[in-house]
């Protein structure tokens, strides 16, 4: 076996001890020895193809957990979407860090159920949804992949416990289907389910929330003078455009270069993106579309693609990734295309939002990455109902955004149609409630 990491890293050989356990992505390769002119080598196994960006967790002593890892590989030469294992990977890191966290073993079965760590872990959960610290629908999916984990842990023998580690039950669902025949699905739930008590009202793509133009337009402006040019250009473009930060990342040269104008809109052109593109450029679920870019943005984007700091980046460069526009200072890529995500942005958005928190920006409180994507949506969604129909609206923002189901554009009509008629309900009864006839004024005080 040869892995793009450190070997040492791998055995845990290093000395100091890392502050929690972490998840780290590898390049698997099966190689079989060779004696060539006397020498040992190592060459690839035909037919054994490398699983790039494999996800791998290490304890706080830098030993791999085998298990968990293991089980990844096996997803992997499955041919398990290499951004679900990394899901699955994401939610057992979290377990790992906790069970460091209390001092518990993964194996910790006792007789007595209260004990047992995926109860406690369960509890824990519970109590972030609680305290607000997890979405009900994370804690959902944290617990659900430790016990998938653990099921195929106990399917081939890796763990002797004695007794059961949870109740089995098996739920009936009665479902209806388009023509009206009735459908019966029978689903194995455990008793360490969390139930996912969604937050009422329209949720868009990842459960997260636009913001308002004015918010935009300040986290923009901040943006620009305390993040790095990438971040800042990164968060343009989102807003400006609705691609995604895995998309973005993946912005070859020649795709800058092969925008064409729009036909129909003076100023904006059209970026070809997909695995269909030439050059391909990574879009999530593969689907291939042009997306709309200004101008001037195209034009930004060009000159940062051709500036000396990023030259200097290219030349550090491996080959494959000198065409890519957007690299880190060592010339690596940020992160990949297929988990959709970078550790370097994440990192940089972390410290971007304290920094905004610490000057008063109040619309980097909680933000994320990705509502630039939904601000653009929105925004694009409103100004099409104004001057169209819905229909009409519906299929523009749905090829702008690259949505593969119609159903996930809806979201964003509904939205934007609700948003009045929410304003003025809520203004009606605040003022209704509080006894007052009409309209808030400047005149208006209230009581200390």
């Amino acid at each position: 076996m040869d892995m793009n990491v450190d070997a040492n890293r791998v055995y845990g050989a290093r000395l100091e001890e890392r502050p929690v356990a972490t998840l780290e992505s590898i390049v698997w390769r099966v190689l079989r020895p060779e004696i060539s002119d006397g020498a040992l080598g190592w060459i690839p196994v035909e037919g054994r193809p490398a699983v790039p960006a494999l996800p791998q967790i290490f304890w706080q002593n830098n030993t791999p957990w085998r298990e968990a890892n293991l089980w990844a590989l096996q997803q992997a030469e499955g041919q398990r979407n290499i951004r679900t294992i990394r899901s699955s990977l994401t939610a057992l890191h979290a377990y790992a860090t906790w069970l460091e966290s209390v001092d518990l073993s993964w194996r910790h079965f006792p007789a007595r159920k209260a004990d047992r760590c995926l109860v406690r872990f369960r509890g824990e959960l519970i109590a972030a949804i609680k305290e607000e610290r997890l979405a009900p629908s994370t804690a959902r999916q944290r617990i659900a992949a430790v016990v998938r984990f653990y099921r195929w842990v106990d399917e081939n023998h890796l763990l002797e416990v004695h007794g059961r580690m949870w109740n089995d039950r098996e739920v009936t669902l009665h479902l209806h289907d388009d023509f009206g025949f009735r459908r019966t699905l029978q689903l194995r739930t455990t008793d360490l389910s969390i139930p996912n008590r969604a937050r009422p009202g329209e949720r868009l793509e990842d459960g997260l929330l636009p913001v308002s133009i004015v918010q935009r337009d300040a986290i923009l402006t901040f943006a620009q003078e305390h993040a790095s040019q990438e971040l800042y250009l990164l968060l343009r473009l989102g807003f400006r455009t609705g691609m995604r930060l895995g998309t973005l990342l993946d912005l070859k040269i020649a795709t800058l270069q092969h925008a064409a104008p729009d036909p129909e809109f003076t100023g904006w052109y059209r970026v070809a993106v997909g695995p269909g593109a030439r050059p391909a450029v990574h879009t999530k679920f593969g689907v291939t579309g042009q997306v709309w870019i200004e101008q001037s943005d195209l034009e930004m984007l060009k000159q940062y693609a051709f500036s000396a700091r990023r030259l200097k980046r290219a030349a550090r460069a491996a080959p494959d990734y000198r065409q890519h526009v957007f690299l880190t200072r060592y010339g690596m890529r940020y992160g990949t295309p297929e988990t959709e995500s970078s550790t370097a942005i994440n990192v940089e958005m972390g410290r971007l939002r304290k920094a905004g928190m610490d000057a008063g920006v109040s619309a980097l409180h909680g933000f994320h990455f990705h509502q630039s994507r939904c601000t653009f949506a929105t925004e694009m969604a409103r100004l099409l109902l104004e001057h169209g129909t819905a229909s009409a609206a519906i299929g523009m923002v749905k090829a702008a955004l690259l949505h593969r189901d119609e159903s996930t554009t809806l979201r964003y009509i509904r939205f934007v149609e609700e948003a009045p008629v929410k304003a003025s309900a809520a203004d009606a009864f605040t003022r209704a409630f509080l006894g007052i006839k009409q309209p808030f004024s400047s005149h208006v005080t209230t009581a200390a």
